[in-house]
């Protein structure tokens, strides 16, 4: 069972809309005291003159120490959910690939960084990292955003090990398609892969709430991802195979 929430600290990043407008909606149902951070500011303030939190726009690698102000000192929860759905093969322009790496991984990093010191010290934290199911496998078409979404989900799973001992929570969310803008901007290859499947926002809410009444690392809002996952790692050339006559069919509706 999770612990109360009612006036916990929360930190949504890219809660503007889709899934952080949900998990902020959720939060702020169980009693807790939101920021609700997203680039685009008017977006960030709808949701949180909604909820009753507060807005706080900016770069979520670089709103930490605002949000803990803006919460009276403390953080209790962060949701690290601000990413970059970046498209593209391995010929993808630098600048892509480095600001995917920004975004999907070191903003991770940077909030971790400056969060731990006060989390380690009362011994208590709870990290929520929103990866994909594209952490886990992989995702057609967008090489930058799976390669950096391994990266999210690899830098989540090293925090758990770290520091569970001393109080620190963390949740790693893999969904698949969920039916957000960044699911519209994927093009055919989502329409194809994850589209067939999609759920709403809310329901990776629900998802999380229910991985964190069980203390679970991995929250899977598809539970079919878990046998996909295991496929991989227990028959890899197999796996390939199967995702390469994916690729196929997509190269062939795309000519």
């Amino acid at each position: 069972m999770v612990e109360t929430l009612h006036d916990k600290g929360v930190v949504v990043t890219g809660g503007g809309g889709g899934i952080g407008a949900a998990l902020a909606r959720r939060f702020a149902a169980e009693g807790a005291r939101v920021v609700v951070n997203d680039l685009d500011g008017t977006k960030a303030k709808a949701v949180a003159d909604e909820i009753g939190g507060i807005a706080v726009p900016g770069d979520a690698s670089t709103i930490v120490p605002e949000a803990r102000e803006a919460l009276g000192g403390s953080v209790d929860v962060y949701c690290a959910n601000a990413g970059l759905g970046s498209g593209g093969s391995e010929a993808a322009p630098e600048e892509v690939w480095a600001a995917a790496w920004d975004v999907n991984v070191m903003a991770h990093v940077r909030a971790a960084h400056a969060l731990l010191p006060d989390w380690l010290e009362r011994g208590s934290g709870r990290f929520v990292s929103t990866v994909s199911a594209a952490g886990l496998l992989t995702m057609i078409g967008a090489a930058p955003y799976s390669v950096t979404k391994h990266g999210a989900y690899a830098f989540a799973e090293w925090l758990s090990l770290t520091y569970r001992h001393r109080g620190i929570k963390v949740h790693a969310i893999c969904p698949q398609g969920v039916r957000t803008d960044m699911l519209a901007a994927t093009g055919t290859a989502g329409d194809l892969v994850l589209t067939p499947t999609a759920i709403e926002p809310d329901d990776v809410a629900a998802a999380l709430f229910a991985g964190m009444a069980e203390d679970r690392f991995l929250v899977l809002p598809h539970p079919e991802v878990a046998a996909f996952y295991r496929a991989r790692a227990e028959t890899p050339d197999k796996w390939l195979k199967g995702m390469n006559h994916i690729q196929q069919k997509w190269e062939e509706n795309e000519r």
